[in-house]
């Protein structure tokens, strides 16, 4: 198997927009190839003020890296996570350190919950959910099919990170959520 590859397969990220929230997820296992490193990693935290959320997936140091570049974008545009992520999006896919930097971000504000990838793009899911990872899609699809029923949005994602770490092999169920009060 492709070395590349094996590095992407790493975690599981979920973020969900939802009736006065959003809260993003993720499972806390470090693997390395089929080998488990670590459980109870934090893979989601705060930046700037407390006011922004973040998850990622990939390579560990990169997603660190990443994480600092935002924040500094977010000083120079506060209030603004949208222009922060658009001008992360421009240097990662420019700048040749950050181009060769293995991971992908999901962010939420009050306002907005946005995809960064290392090709530069930044895309906001139109129906409020979002998972990145080697069990994104899975938890995506029971996000999805949990949305339509009257369950807070934290609960989706506890829920949905369930169902992933039950399917995907490199998800566990040490869940971490952060949330935004956004209305």
């Amino acid at each position: 198997m492709d070395e590349k590859k094996d590095r992407w397969r790493s975690t599981t990220i979920l973020a969900i927009r939802k009736a006065g929230s959003v809260v993003i997820a993720g499972d806390g296992q470090v693997s390395l190839g089929q080998t488990i490193l670590k459980s109870n990693a934090r893979k989601v935290r705060r930046l700037g003020k407390g006011d922004v959320i973040a998850g990622f997936a990939g390579a560990t140091a990169d997603a660190f890296a990443l994480f600092e570049r935002l924040e500094a974008k977010l000083e120079q545009h506060p209030g603004n996570l949208a222009r922060a992520c658009v001008e992360l999006g421009k240097d990662w896919r420019t700048d040749k350190y950050l181009r060769r930097l293995e991971a992908m971000m999901v962010v939420a504000d009050k306002n907005s919950t946005l995809l960064l990838s290392g090709t530069g793009d930044v895309v906001e899911p139109e129906d409020g959910v979002l998972g990145i990872g080697s069990g994104g899609n899975f938890a995506l699809a029971a996000a999805r099919a949990l949305m339509g029923f009257d369950i807070p949005a934290d609960e989706i994602a506890r829920r949905a990170l369930a169902i992933a770490a039950e399917i995907c092999v490199y998800t566990n169920d040490r869940i971490v959520i952060e949330s935004i009060e956004i209305a």
